[in-house]
């Protein structure tokens, strides 16, 4: 058995001695360990790594994914293809602790295992697995996938972070103070926590929430008889749930129960904070929302050398490190593609999760203008996708597939796969205009366009999240100027995908070539102002600070 005393090789900072538990679905730490599908994942990694950093008493608990999210790959045609493979880490620490939940009714039995700080820099990471022969298959299937397709497997994983989560935190005999759900997947957390105290007041002042999702139609919900069923309520009754949360029609929203269980929550930006105050404002028994914007961790994003260049002011030292570092990105492109890019002709990267709402082909709305740019000899562009649309998101995979086929025969537009963290880092560092367009008010944070400023890529952006925080139009990142909030969806994507030409055509695209020197003070200024407001080590503060303070 691990004692708590042993988890971490750092005596805690006074500052952040109250014990934490992190919870999240899924945590991007490190590119070797495959269990995080995009932004949520990110910032999970990040918190954990800056955490560590500043030595707080924080643990994260997540789920050790068997397949992972999925592997991008290629079908035969180059269109995307999604796989599923088994997957082994030998850095992990089998902390030999077995121990039971229930399940639909069923004994499970739950094995965690433990990254080690010292392995990637992090926080220690607990990770729960079903996959254990004490288990028969379905139940074994239960910690496989990634966000899995499946309704009822779906609320199983949660149980499993949540009620698995809490349970293995008393097995461990570790004092939690606070329990922090990264989203609502671990709701059922809160169930174990009232089942154990009995008091609704009890549980508030242990737990702190933080929302993503500014959609209500992206908040995970479940009708109370199926989630009474899969015993997501880890003993209570359907009318002891209804007093302490009273769910709606029936129905049980994880985000809007997740409010009314915890004493403090927060959106992540401050945009964010605004929308969700709108969106869940009205609702009865809410705890306070505040808002404390996402960040990502510098030690792990940003590359030395453009820092060092930056903190001597040395523009030919910057400038020749991003030549070599486009360099390194498009061996990787040609790798994968066939097509060799040059290090001397502006470069645009779209590159995030594929998602409707993130339009990742906006670029292509005007396929005629678009190819104008793309085949421009005397200033010439080269344009990158990257990105996983979740597995059955066929609308999404179809814009992926399009994409490919528009842009198969120009030798300066490519869409890789395999976006996760390593290649991630390969486009920000090479890549100098980083395209962020979704539907206004749709994107939480974003905080791509953090790191890619850290390595000298300017973001061209809708200002939505973390942007407005952030963007100064022309001095340290590009608007792209939103359509009129009364239109269609399709009238602002026609408007704004010409706002989006508009601003390359007459502003980036002129600068880069024809005044570099303009070009160069707006890099420097995107480097010099996203820290040290994001980097995730004054996030992890502002956590302890305010959203653990109570």
């Amino acid at each position: 058995m691990i004692k708590p005393s042993e988890l971490f090789p750092y005596a805690f900072d006074e500052k952040y001695s109250k014990p934490v538990a992190y919870f999240s679905m899924e945590f991007a730490v490190d590119q070797p360990l495959k269990i995080y599908s995009g932004g949520l994942g990110f910032l999970a990694g990040s918190h954990l790594r800056s955490a560590y950093e500043l030595k707080q008493n924080l643990i994260g608990i997540g789920i050790l994914w068997k397949k992972g999210y999925y592997d991008q790959e290629r079908n035969q045609d180059q269109t995307l293809k999604v796989s599923f493979r088994d997957k082994d880490y030998s850095f992990l620490t089998d902390t030999n602790i077995v121990f039971p939940i229930t399940i639909h009714g069923s004994k499970v039995y739950v094995k965690a295992y433990l990254l080690k700080p010292e392995v990637f820099h992090s926080a220690p990471l607990f990770l729960l697995s079903t996959d254990i022969p004490e288990n028969d298959y379905l139940a074994q299937t239960i910690s496989h996938r990634l966000y899995d397709p499946n309704e009822t497997t779906r609320i199983a994983q949660s149980i499993l972070l949540g009620i698995g989560g809490a349970t293995l935190l008393d097995v461990l005999g570790r004092q939690t103070d606070i329990y922090h759900m990264n989203e609502g997947h671990a709701l059922p957390m809160c169930f174990y926590l009232l089942h154990k105290y009995k008091k609704l007041e009890e549980v508030q002042k242990r737990v702190a929430f933080t929302t993503h999702t500014p959609e209500k139609a992206g908040n995970e919900e479940h009708s109370m008889p199926l989630l009474h069923s899969m015993s997501f309520f880890n003993g209570l009754t359907q009318d002891e749930v209804n007093d302490y949360v009273y769910p709606e029609n029936g129905v049980l929203n994880y985000t809007l129960t997740a409010l009314r269980l915890a004493k403090r929550a927060n959106g992540v930006s401050q945009l964010h904070g605004e929308v969700s105050r709108k969106m869940w404002g009205d609702y009865k028994g809410i705890c306070e929302i505040t808002a404390i914007t996402n960040a990502q961790n510098k030690t792990y994003w940003s590359d030395p050398d453009l820092d060092q260049a930056l903190t001597r002011n040395d523009d030919q030292a910057l400038i020749a490190r991003k030549k070599e570092l486009k360099k390194k990105l498009f061996r990787v492109v040609a790798n994968q593609t066939g097509k060799l890019f040059d290090e001397n002709v502006l470069t645009i990267v779209w590159a995030r999760r594929f998602a409707g709402y993130k339009r990742a082909n906006l670029l292509l709305a005007d396929y005629n203008r678009f190819l104008k740019i793309a085949n421009n000899t005397e200033y010439p562009v080269q344009i990158i996708w990257a990105g996983k649309p979740y597995p059955e998101d066929f609308a999404a995979i179809n814009i992926f597939n399009e994409i490919y086929w528009k842009t198969k025969d120009l030798p300066n537009c490519t869409v890789v796969t395999g976006y996760e963290l390593w290649l991630s880092g390969h486009l920000k560092k090479g890549s100098d205009i980083w395209l962020n367009n979704p539907r206004l008010y749709h994107e939480a944070s974003g905080t791509s366009g953090m790191t890619a400023a850290m390595n000298a890529s300017v973001n061209l952006s809708i200002p939505d999240g973390w942007v407005p925080e952030f963007s100064q139009h022309g001095k340290n990142a590009f608007i792209i100027e939103t359509a009129n909030d009364l239109l269609t969806p399709e009238s602002k994507d026609k408007i704004e995908g010409q706002n989006l030409l508009n601003v390359l055509e007459k502003e980036i695209i002129p600068t880069y070539y024809k005044n570099p020197q303009a070009w160069q003070s707006i890099v420097k200024a995107s480097m010099t102002d996203v820290l040290p407001f994001f980097d995730a080590g004054r996030m992890a503060d502002q956590y302890y600070k305010e959203l653990y303070n109570f």
